[in-house]
């Protein structure tokens, strides 16, 4: 059977990006450049390779050039859901759910790049999802491959696809790429306000409907200033 590619997604880019600074008190994050493309435009560029028609973008801080930016954007569309104060990552889409419609999304933050292995990634997490078991699907990178990721990994995945957080060990094979396929159902009960994923990850973890994909391409996070430095010479890689 044909996996159905989600025609919606949304796209967090409302951060502050403390970890930019300065550059990011005159420059929102998402609008740094990276090889050239904001890491807002690489985000929207994968999304509308994999077909994605409607993109939410999620905004707070310098949220006006944010949107300067992508008026007039058609792949994908883009609506903005403009933030008076900052929601963290479940809380943004949780505000968001309104223009993401029914079935299951796209997410993805705007503060990385990736590349695609023998078929597009997003197009394998379209693949890779059952209805029937899943609440999100992540898509995890091998530690070892993830460019500028600090930290000694998110979670292990088992035979079956499940995931289990890092907990108390003191190292996990896989980063956490920040790019999943969820439905709309994981966001169910979920607190008002200013919440991360983890409120309803716990909840898809505990029913055993939250799962991981590994990744077959490249990727690069930029969290800081050395991040981006390692990111530039790792898509002058990729490029060649």
């Amino acid at each position: 059977m044909t996996a159905i590619i989600p025609r919606r997604a949304m796209v967090l880019a409302a951060g502050k990006g403390e970890r930019l600074r300065p550059v990011s008190e005159r420059l929102p994050k998402p609008l740094v450049t990276l090889g050239g493309v904001t890491l807002l435009d690489h985000a929207l560029d994968g999304l509308a390779r994999a077909g994605v028609e409607l993109a939410v973008v999620n905004v707070c801080h310098l949220a006006d050039q944010i949107a300067a930016r992508v008026a007039g954007r058609t792949a994908p569309r883009v609506i903005l859901s403009r933030e008076t104060e900052l929601l963290d990552t479940g809380g943004g889409v949780a505000n968001a759910l309104p223009h993401l419609g029914a079935g299951p999304f796209f997410i993805v933050s705007a503060k990385q790049a990736w590349t695609d292995g023998a078929r597009p990634a997003l197009h394998r997490l379209a693949e890779a999802w059952d209805d029937a078991r899943m609440d999100a699907l992540l898509l995890l990178q091998p530690i070892e491959l993830a460019v500028g990721f600090e930290g000694p990994g998110d979670f292990f995945l088992d035979a079956a696809g499940r995931i289990a957080p890092r907990g108390a060990a003191p190292a996990a094979p896989y980063a956490y790429m920040s790019l999943q396929l969820v439905h709309p159902r994981l966001f169910a009960g979920a607190p008002p306000g200013a919440f991360s994923f983890w409120v309803p990850w716990r909840r898809a973890l505990a029913a055993g409907r939250a799962f991981g994909l590994v990744h077959d391409g490249g990727w690069c996070q930029v969290s800081g200033v050395a991040s981006l430095a390692l990111a530039e010479v790792w898509i002058g890689r990729e490029r060649v």
